[in-house]
């Protein structure tokens, strides 16, 4: 991407992440005086509250919310809507975040919308990095007229500076513990800021969720009078067939059934595709018209990279994103239904704050071996101290930074027998990925 390193979009990267406040996110609660909607609310009335020109799916959840949104915004562009697509964090590139059917903000664009919020910015004292970031999308797809927007959640829900929508459906995919120094140390505490996006007499839909969870969900929908579908009774599935060039699975809502068949693999897809087929549903009988035929185009032509990606097929190498315990569980289960015979060489990279004893507890019985190693990101555990954990486990462990070094190792010891995967953040697979590509 580094031809869109013109010297205006780099000042303008530069501008934005001037607004970045690590400390507050790694050191404070969700306390009033720090988080609110205030701020945002503030800087998109002075923008003339681009939000509100268009019906939004909006999106939360601690695994699944990027894939369930991709899913949805995928089917909408096929069912002829123009579809705003925002997300976080980006793999490569800052304008991945912003999309309509699958194209990407021009960097010009972004130029040209952040030049014009500038002095709006100024008005708003202690405005955040992803404040303005979701202003900035909004204001985008204003612009451009999109019919419909699928808005993913950056964290937690009820005070996430997304959660200045109105809805047609909020949408919450599977919980489990993550920030939990910013959402709190229970799935209950975690459930109440997710269930932050239900708004009053607006539909939602969850995912299946641990009972501590789903209660708080059907306690929050109740209180605001919002009719709540949950996969898992209100949207069946079951899966059919799988290999590494796909998946295929039934889906059944309101007596009949609908066979679908997307690129994503592992078990948890299916689930996130039941997710936003129910949110589909939603949207369809307030009067949109999106046809089975559609969400079937679109779900089977969705991307959605670094997760389980299948960057190469023989020896196979994988590049994922799990980086907390359950998704590392998830990642364990699609190594073991995808290459059941394969010893498997893990490249292990991921964040100070993030619970790597649990990953590697998930991860370390399937792994043959381990590479670790460390992003560039200013949270990034030393590889030396990953090394030591995974030694805890009895598993064969080294160091190797940067990740170039970590990808030429890890496909060294692996042959031509063994698979190659890489884990535990975001940044590790935004790395990997890269690296590959330039190899």
């Amino acid at each position: 991407m580094e031809r869109h390193r013109d010297k205006a979009y780099q000042e303008t990267l530069d501008y934005l992440y001037r607004f970045v406040d690590y400390s507050l996110v790694r050191n404070f609660r969700f306390t009033p005086e720090k988080f609110n909607l205030a701020r945002v609310e503030r800087l998109l009335a002075l923008m003339g509250n681009p939000h509100h020109r268009y019906p939004v799916v909006h999106v939360a959840g601690t695994k699944g919310k990027g894939s369930t949104s991709a899913l949805i915004a995928s089917a909408l562009s096929a069912a002829g809507y123009k579809t705003g697509f925002y997300s976080s964090p980006h793999l490569s590139e800052f304008t991945e975040r912003f999309q309509i059917d699958g194209r990407q903000i021009d960097p010009g664009e972004l130029v040209n919308i952040v030049d014009a919020m500038k002095p709006l910015i100024e008005q708003v004292a202690e405005i955040s990095w992803f404040e303005i970031t979701t202003a900035l999308g909004f204001e985008w797809f204003a612009r451009q007229g999109v019919k419909m927007a699928v808005i993913e959640v950056g964290l937690g829900g009820r005070l996430d500076a997304t959660n200045v929508v109105n809805p047609l459906v909020a949408v919450i995919t599977s919980l489990s513990m993550d920030h939990i120094s910013v959402l709190g140390d229970t799935l209950a505490k975690i459930a109440f800021e997710k269930a932050g996006i239900i708004k009053p007499g607006r539909p939602a839909v969850t995912a299946p969720q641990r009972p501590e969870a789903l209660e708080v969900i059907q306690a929050a929908a109740r209180e605001r009078g919002s009719r709540l579908v949950e996969v898992g009774r209100d949207v069946l599935y079951r899966p059919l067939e799988h290999s590494l060039a796909g998946q295929s699975f039934e889906l059944e809502a309101g007596g009949r059934a609908v066979k679908i068949e997307i690129p994503l693999l592992g078990l948890h897809q299916v689930e996130n595709a039941a997710c936003a087929f129910a949110a589909l549903q939603v949207v369809r009988e307030q009067g949109y018209a999106v046809s089975d035929e559609a969400i079937c185009a679109g779900f089977g032509r969705v991307v959605w990279p670094g997760r389980f990606e299948l960057l190469r097929v023989d020896p196979p190498v994988i590049v994922d994103s799990a980086h907390n315990r359950d998704s590392a569980r998830r990642l364990r289960q699609a190594i073991d239904d995808y290459l059941p015979n394969r010893p498997v060489v893990l490249v292990f990279g991921a964040s100070e704050d993030k619970d790597v004893r649990g990953i590697l507890g998930e991860l370390t019985p399937r792994v043959r071996q381990i590479v670790a190693t460390q992003s560039e990101h200013p949270r990034a555990m030393a590889a030396d101290k990953i090394v030591d954990i995974a030694r805890e486990y009895g598993c064969p462990a080294q160091a190797a930074a940067p990740i170039e070094k970590a990808v030429e190792l890890a496909l060294e010891q692996a042959g031509q027998e063994a698979a190659v995967v890489a884990a535990g953040s975001l940044f590790i697979a935004a790395a990997f990925r890269d690296v590959w590509n330039k190899k």
